[in-house]
């Protein structure tokens, strides 16, 4: 597991440096794209083995068995041991603290902005 943390100390978030570029919209036409890179083509979800046979395509070649399986199992919301198109896109959001920042951010001042349109007061 001393190699996972290491590899973790040497992960360069790219998302939202994706997101300034290409918007909102372009930074999730980017991620569906990934998805449909690492998906198994029959069953049209990113199993292990899906993401263990195309993870190279990303050049994340080095990640250990485990270090998959664990990718999998944190994205699975429903629990059928894969992930579909909209689990992938919450999970890269999840494994990129600076857009999790950014986006919370932005939730916030969107709030408030509708509460000062709309003139709501206590």
């Amino acid at each position: 597991m001393a190699n996972s943390t290491s590899r973790k100390s040497n992960f360069n978030d790219c998302l939202p440096l994706m997101a300034e570029k290409l918007g909102g919209d372009g930074l999730i036409g980017e991620l569906c794209k990934g998805f449909q890179l690492l998906m198994d083509r029959d069953k049209g979800v990113i199993t292990f083995e899906s993401l263990k046979k195309n993870s190279a395509l990303l050049g994340l070649q080095d990640l250990s068995d485990d270090d998959l399986k664990g990718m999998v199992k944190e994205g699975d919301f429903d629990g059928d041991g894969a992930l579909n198109q909209m689990e992938f896109c919450v999970l890269m959001f999840r494994l990129s603290p600076e857009l999790m920042e950014q986006s919370q951010f932005l939730l916030e001042e969107a709030l408030h902005q509708e509460f000062v349109d709309s003139d709501f007061s206590f």
